[in-house]
């Protein structure tokens, strides 16, 4: 397989440094695009009230492959890695839609982040209503009680 090699577009900044599971909602997050991308990358983005980031768990130190126990908890069954979100993946990428409160020059200013400081972000897209599914979306009932206080 051919190796991939991507940089960041910028990196993230918030109080949150350690990458605990829950109350992510407490957080405001600032990204700020590297030197070598113009404000112009933002022109427009106030328009949109929610963004998908796509990043990198860069503190991330193992990497699982296979299945186990979500946060490791027993009392959640035993899945696959691409049946959850937990960051210790094969490539370490993240994805979350987050709310945008504002921009200023090369920053924007998110709420409901679940990335800590020093993050690196390797994309930033608008959220279009028709790119999210126009069908119920289904769930199993042990990630709706992972998710109890993750916001």
């Amino acid at each position: 397989m051919n190796e991939i090699i991507m940089k960041p577009i910028g990196y993230v900044k918030t109080k949150r440094t350690e990458a605990v599971d829950d109350n992510w909602g407490q957080y405001e997050s600032i990204i700020e695009l590297c030197p070598e991308y113009s404000e112009s990358c933002f022109d427009g983005i106030e328009d949109f009230s929610h963004l998908e980031i796509i990043f990198y768990f860069h503190k991330s130190d193992k990497t699982f492959i296979g299945s186990e126990h979500p946060r490791e908890n027993i009392k959640y069954p035993k899945i696959g890695i691409f049946a959850q979100r937990k960051k210790d993946r094969p490539n370490h990428i993240g994805a979350t839609i987050v709310k945008l409160d504002k921009k200023i020059n090369n920053k924007i200013i998110v709420k409901n982040f679940d990335a800590i400081d020093g993050t690196p972000v390797l994309d930033i897209k608008p959220v279009f209503i028709e790119y999210l599914p126009n069908e119920k979306i289904e769930q199993s009932e042990w990630s709706k009680d992972l998710m109890k206080n993750y916001w």
